[in-house]
């Protein structure tokens, strides 16, 4: 059993306490929020133990894990306080707003015989181990080229500013337009990519402020860049390009193309995202045939989209009982249970160390838009 204890109280903490009941290897601490009304709230709504101050809950020996769920702004310093008070630290993305602070947190951790962690958990999915297997098995050929959209859709239009998390908490859109979506959902992606083909040797980068009125009391805010993307060559060979967006239609699919076929992840945020399969020595499905044969008599494009390939069906049950509600059916608290048991078996976690550092740094490039750049950090 392992104790773990949050420190932020806001948004996301719901969907972590939602997937917590999916590892019963962990156990709840305590929590704390700097804002009390917000502390009290959350603490109340899922009857958990406060703390009364940052320094009581670091201080708490039970706690081995402190999740850094706070803004990207707060998680250099709480990391650093975490690693020094002896706990290993489980933190949202990124590690730190520059790659010199993740690359201190990092390098903290190592000095101290501590792991720290990155999230996000999609990248430990049932969607990403089936797709793994697809492609280690050989289905589609050697991997050439990857196409991860990170899309959220025009979320500044739409009624943003009643959306509430479980326990009442405010979605932060007014914080999320300023520190810019490329650090809050470029991982979703990049975890995935980095976990099917290993470190970036090289990338190009590039982001922009397209939509710079985001409506009634957005004025006085300084917004980020609402756009961006990567077109990242990995050292394994595959080429891949990753768009972060708040304004295009909604989009969280990965293409991957190899040499005999392709696989389509319909949505990196579904934890058993439906999977499609398809070989270029394969006929296609009599009704992609009927509607290429309709286009080409009317010589119009129909008003549809079609998924190429079949579904591949799941041959492993679910990893997971409860998600969180679309659109995040993501099991959040599995990266934590993954670090969890990794540390009490001694091993090394997937998304740990040299491997976060990296992810962070490739956030931090996009969300920048820093033109050719090559990766400092290296796993």
């Amino acid at each position: 059993m392992t104790t773990i204890a949050l420190v932020g109280t806001g948004f996301v903490a719901d969907y972590y306490m939602t997937t917590l009941a999916n590892h019963p290897g962990l156990t709840l601490g305590g929590v704390w929020d700097h804002d009390p009304a917000r502390l009290a709230q959350f603490s109340a709504f899922h009857k958990v133990r406060a703390y009364t101050s940052l320094d009581e809950c670091l201080a708490d020996t039970n706690v081995s894990i402190i999740v850094n769920l706070t803004n990207p702004e707060s998680h250099f310093e709480l990391n650093r306080a975490a690693l020094e008070a002896g706990r290993h630290v489980y933190c949202e993305k990124p590690l730190g707003m520059t790659f010199e602070e993740a690359r201190q947190v990092v390098e903290l951790a190592e000095r101290k015989g501590l792991i720290v962690c990155g999230a996000p958990a999609n990248g430990l999915s049932d969607a990403q181990r089936l797709t793994a297997q697809l492609i280690d098995g050989g289905r589609i050929g050697t991997p050439r080229l990857a196409y991860a959209e990170m899309e959220d859709g025009p979320v500044f239009k739409d009624n943003w500013r009643e959306w509430r998390s479980r326990s009442g908490a405010k979605w932060p859109g007014l914080h999320e337009f300023e520190v810019g979506c490329t650090l809050e959902h470029a991982g979703y992606g990049l975890s995935w990519l980095v976990a099917l083909f290993g470190p970036v040797g090289k990338g190009q980068a590039f982001s922009a402020l397209t939509f710079p009125d985001k409506g009634p009391g957005t004025e006085a805010i300084s917004m980020a860049a609402d756009f961006s993307v990567g077109c990242l060559s990995f050292e394994s060979g595959v080429t891949a390009r990753l768009t972060c967006g708040l304004a295009a239609p909604r989009d969280r699919s990965l293409t991957i193309m190899g040499d005999e076929g392709t696989i389509v992840v319909r949505d990196l945020w579904d934890d058993r995202s439906p999977v499609h399969l398809s070989r270029f020595d394969a006929k296609r499905s009599l009704l992609q045939r009927l509607a290429g044969r309709f286009e080409r008599q009317r010589g119009r494009v129909l008003p549809l989209r079609f998924i190429h390939g079949a579904p591949v069906r799941y041959p492993f049950a679910p990893s997971a009982s409860k998600l969180s509600a679309f659109p995040s059916k993501i099991d959040f608290a599995r990266g934590i249970a993954a670090m969890a048991d990794a540390i009490e078996k001694g091993d090394v976690p997937f998304f740990s160390g040299r491997r976060a550092l990296h992810l962070s740094e490739l956030a931090l490039a996009l969300n920048d838009g820093i033109g050719a750049f090559e990766p400092k950090s290296r796993f």
